[in-house]
């Protein structure tokens, strides 16, 4: 059975880091695209950063280049999201997400049909 599990999310001040992980399990990862989203309260949910299966291609909202790295080490089977400078605007809910296929991975979330649970991040003083 396919699994998704984030964890890594916690409450830190401006301009601190946090790093994200998403754990899969029950299917071969190697074939997988990885997208991180994120939902704040009262808003849609948003592309963050996405990577290719090879991980050869990355994609970035514009919101966090410069300050978000993704990243996934396959023989542990978890992708990464190396987060820097964070503002308060960064706080949300973040989900990692799957999709079967190779390439330009894309931020659209409708293109991924498997999701993890989530992971609180709240930026503040």
């Amino acid at each position: 059975q396919l699994q998704l599990v984030e964890s890594g999310g916690g409450l830190v001040q401006p301009g601190g880091s946090l790093r994200l992980s998403c754990a899969a399990s029950g299917f071969i990862w190697k074939s997988y695209a990885v997208g991180w989203f994120r939902q704040a309260p009262g808003k849609e949910r948003e592309g963050v950063s996405a990577i290719s299966s090879s991980g050869g291609v990355a994609d970035y909202a514009d919101s966090v280049k410069g300050r978000f790295t993704i990243s996934r080490d396959d023989a542990k089977n978890t992708v990464y999201l190396q987060m820097n400078s964070l503002k308060p605007e960064d706080t949300a809910v973040y989900f990692c997400a799957a999709k079967i296929g190779v390439g330009v991975p894309g931020l659209k979330s409708n293109e991924y049909p498997y999701w993890g649970h989530g992971t609180q991040v709240t930026v503040s003083s």
